[in-house]
């Protein structure tokens, strides 16, 4: 079994974002959101779904805020369940079948008459994708010492990254250019992204799934593991009450999370419906936001080492903010919208996987030296994230169905990144965090 900061073992953990991303990329912001306005776009975007009638944007808001919902309910337990049984591997794993076959399913979703086919498969997707990350997450303070956590961290990112544009730029070959493949179909080119999504996934995933070690700890559990996980569950949740550090940031994470994932996941919608961009000048934006993306995560986890994690994670969070204003004042009757919303997006890029790797690794240093438990710890972690996630869903649903807009909704975030800025504020300095 490879040893806690062994390069080998770094490689193999950071490799499944090489693995996921593409499902963040190609499903949750690129190709599957402009697919999906594009194919309930008729009849003003109303839908049939469960026997209601449904607006399209917001009957997607809402599927993906209860997928959140059932990973925040599911995780605690199921974290609990896989420290006491020592088999984080195992749920890691389950977790990427259930979301790469679900992704491949959206294949067979062509349009109104079987929307179903795309609200059921993207939340199961979901599911898969978020309820993996859980034990992925756990997996970091067992891989890395506290001093290696924010390069560690960055790196996967970084992965991440570079591996979801190869693929969407496999992906977009596609979708721009169908007669390069004989594609004649106008919704196959996207429909077969889905397919490479959830191969991709699944394929890359084995090489992090054979090097992670299960079970570190040599765990041998009793028969009755749910309610011993349950107890573990307690356990933890107990301890977390005792860490005032660790509850600021989770209220502050809490907070600029509901920005952070709701702008990830709306911001295609945001653009081809409040500003009525093109889909290449989304995809330039898409693609300049990765690449810009492995170089804020670079720099910025070099710069938690000299101003520290809470320093860093707030200039982020400032910039997010501004962000948000910057959106809600783009006009799309502006003839140069687009290159605004090209700036906008190289400025969301920079501080896009910055927050999303400080937020990780500063949660992971503040998590007890000597507990065994980091799945548990993690769970929480998630939960605050996907809670979150419901919470921007929901009033993203709710303002779009009175307004037919998003631009309120981008206003409205932004008071939320300075509430998580205010609350962030009173965290102190401790051992592995300054």
């Amino acid at each position: 079994m490879l040893k806690k900061g062994d390069k080998k073992l770094i490689n193999a953990w950071s490799f499944y974002d090489w693995a996921n991303s593409v499902y963040s990329l190609v499903i949750g912001t690129a190709v599957f959101p402009i697919y999906y306005e594009s194919v309930t776009e008729g009849g003003n975007g109303v839908v049939q779904f469960l026997g209601s009638e449904w607006y399209n944007t917001t009957i997607y808001s809402y599927a993906l805020g209860f997928s959140f919902l059932i990973v925040a309910l599911l995780s605690p337990i199921l974290s609990a369940i896989a420290d006491y049984t020592g088999n984080k591997k195992r749920f890691l794993k389950f977790f990427c079948l259930l979301g790469s076959l679900s992704v491949m399913m959206l294949f067979f979703f062509t349009g109104k008459e079987n929307v179903w086919i795309g609200i059921v498969f993207t939340i199961l997707a979901s599911i898969g994708f978020w309820g993996s990350m859980v034990f992925y997450n756990a997996y970091l303070p067992e891989v890395a010492f506290p001093e290696q956590q924010d390069k560690v961290s960055a790196k996967g990112f970084m992965l991440g990254y570079v591996g979801s544009v190869i693929l969407l730029a496999f992906n977009l070959s596609m979708v721009m250019m169908p007669d390069l493949y004989g594609l004649t179909d106008a919704t196959l080119p996207a429909r077969i992204s889905f397919l490479t999504v959830g191969l991709w996934w699944i394929g890359f995933a084995q090489y992090t799934f054979k090097n992670l070690p299960n079970n570190p700890y040599k765990r041998k559990p009793e028969k009755d593991f749910i309610f011993k996980g349950y107890k573990e569950l307690r356990v933890v949740l107990k301890e977390i009450k005792t860490q005032s550090q660790l509850k600021i940031l989770l209220i502050s994470f809490f907070l600029y999370s509901v920005g952070v994932q709701t702008i990830i996941l709306l911001a295609s919608i945001f653009g081809t419906k409040d500003l009525g961009l093109e889909t290449s000048n989304l995809i330039i934006t898409i693609l300049l936001i990765q690449i810009v993306g492995v170089v804020g995560a670079y720099f910025f986890s070099r710069l938690s080492t000299r101003i520290g994690n809470i320093s860093a994670l707030k200039i982020t969070i400032v910039i997010w903010a501004f962000a948000c204003v910057g959106a809600y004042l783009l006009n799309r009757d502006d003839p140069n919208v687009y290159l605004k919303f090209y700036v906008l997006g190289a400025f969301l890029g920079f501080v896009l996987g910055a927050i999303q790797t400080l937020s990780r690794s500063t949660y992971s240093k503040l998590i007890p030296d000597e507990t065994q438990d980091h799945a548990t710890y993690f769970s929480f972690f998630d939960v605050t994230e996907k809670l979150a996630i419901v919470v921007g869903m929901v009033i993203a649903g709710v303002v779009t169905s009175y307004t037919s807009s998003l631009k309120l909704f981008i206003l409205i975030l932004g008071v939320f990144f300075i509430a998580g800025f205010i609350v962030l504020s009173f965290m102190k300095a401790s051992k592995y965090v300054k």
